[in-house]
């Protein structure tokens, strides 16, 4: 075989070579599209089938956080039950028991309950403050009428999604974090519980007891 042919051969190979790996490149590309868009929809599918058929159900605190040093409160704003813009410091002085949630988390919905109750037992002692994420005016609307049914607790709403990645469960839904009258994430919690429990009570009280 003389030298024309050879170079020949190797070019033919050299193109099917390129050919071969710009085709393992765009069906893993691919490949990983395709698995973030499976996982995220497991993720979502874990988080409903995580509740009980009970809407009355609640979940434990035995995943509660609560750090050796308080962390300080995210300063991400938010907004009002009449549309103005607010954010934790606003609250300051006060212990602040505050909620991330949204329609499509079927765990959240079914805590709220229970944050209701913790807000009309203390009164104006404690603030409970749940924050809607949903996105779309007709989530929005959506939501708000089903906060109707929990009363006292007020339509705050964070549209554009970024307050539960602020808060120590980095985007957790629902994620639930007490906050003392200095502004400081005493306990927080990423998933759904019982907030009028005797468990919590004790924690807003070491909090009230604190002074103020």
């Amino acid at each position: 075989m003389d030298d024309e042919a050879r170079r020949k051969r190797r070019l033919i190979w050299t193109i099917v070579a390129a050919a071969a790996v710009g085709a393992l490149i765009i069906i893993g590309g691919h490949a990983l599209v395709i698995y973030a868009v499976y996982k995220q929809r497991f993720e979502l599918v874990q988080v409903e089938d995580a509740v009980s058929a009970d809407d009355g159900a609640t979940g434990s605190l035995e995943a509660l956080l609560t750090p050796a040093d308080a962390l300080p409160a995210p300063t991400q704003g938010f907004l009002t039950p009449d549309g103005g813009a607010t954010d934790v410091s606003d609250f300051r002085g006060r212990v602040l028991v505050l909620n991330v949630w949204a329609m499509w988390c079927r765990p959240c919905r079914t805590e709220l309950p229970t944050l209701a109750a913790l807000d009309q037992a203390y009164g104006d002692e404690v603030t409970v403050v749940v924050v809607n994420v949903d996105r779309t005016p007709e989530e929005i609307e959506a939501a708000r009428a089903f906060l109707t049914e929990q009363a006292p607790l007020e339509f705050y709403s964070d549209p554009t999604f970024e307050l539960p990645f602020r808060l120590p469960g980095r985007g957790a839904m629902p994620q639930t974090v007490l906050i003392d009258r200095e502004g400081r994430i005493r306990a927080w919690l990423a998933g759904e519980a019982d907030w009028n429990s005797p468990e919590v009570r004790a924690l807003v009280d070491e909090a009230l007891a604190e002074g103020g």
